[in-house]
C-alpha cells in the first residue's frame, strides 16, 4: 500500500478524520445512532471502497479489450444478524452478514460482454479480501517522550 491511512478521533462524538496522503475524509455515526451524521460510517465506507474497486477492475478490463463501455453504476447494501435468525446456519456462525452489490453498465455491449464484466467484478482486489480470512494484527503505538 502506497500511502499510510490514519484516523483521529477527537472529541466531537464519534466524528473521526482520516488521512490517506494529501486527502481527507470525516467519518461519522448517524443521528440515530449517537453520532452528528457528519460523515459516512465506517460500514458505508467499507461498502465504498468495495464499489469504487469494483468500478475501476470493471473499467480497467473493458479499456483493456477495448469494449464501449461507458458508465457502471454500482448499488451497495450491507446487512448483518445473529445467525439466531438465520435457517440455514449450522449454529457455529454467530453473525451473518451480507453486502448486496447490484452493477448496471451502460454502452453498447454485448450480452456476454456483459456477463464477463460482472463475472470480472468479482475479482477486484477489495471484493478477494472481504471475502478471504483476514488477519488484523492490533498492537500499541507508543510515542516517543
Amino acid at each position: 500500500m502506497p500511502r499510510r491511512v490514519t484516523v483521529d478521533g477527537g472529541q466531537v462524538g464519534y466524528r473521526q478524520s482520516i488521512s490517506v496522503g494529501k486527502h481527507r475524509l470525516i467519518a461519522d455515526e448517524s443521528l440515530d445512532a449517537g453520532g452528528n451524521d457528519a460523515g459516512a460510517n465506517p460500514y458505508e465506507l467499507l461498502l465504498a471502497a468495495l464499489g469504487a474497486c469494483t468500478s475501476m477492475t470493471v473499467r480497467m478490463y473493458a479499456d483493456r479489450k477495448q469494449w464501449p463501455l461507458e458508465d457502471v453504476h454500482i448499488e451497495l447494501s450491507y446487512e448483518g444478524f445473529s445467525a439466531e435468525d438465520c435457517a440455514s446456519c449450522d449454529g457455529r456462525v454467530t453473525m451473518v452478514e451480507t453486502i448486496e452489490m447490484e452493477l448496471s453498465f451502460s454502452g453498447d455491449l454485448s450480452e456476454n460482454q456483459r456477463q464477463r464484466l460482472m463475472e470480472i467484478a468479482k475479482r477486484c482486489p477489495i471484493h478477494r479480501t472481504l471475502g478471504s480470512p483476514i488477519q488484523i494484527r492490533t498492537r500499541p503505538a507508543y510515542a516517543l517522550v
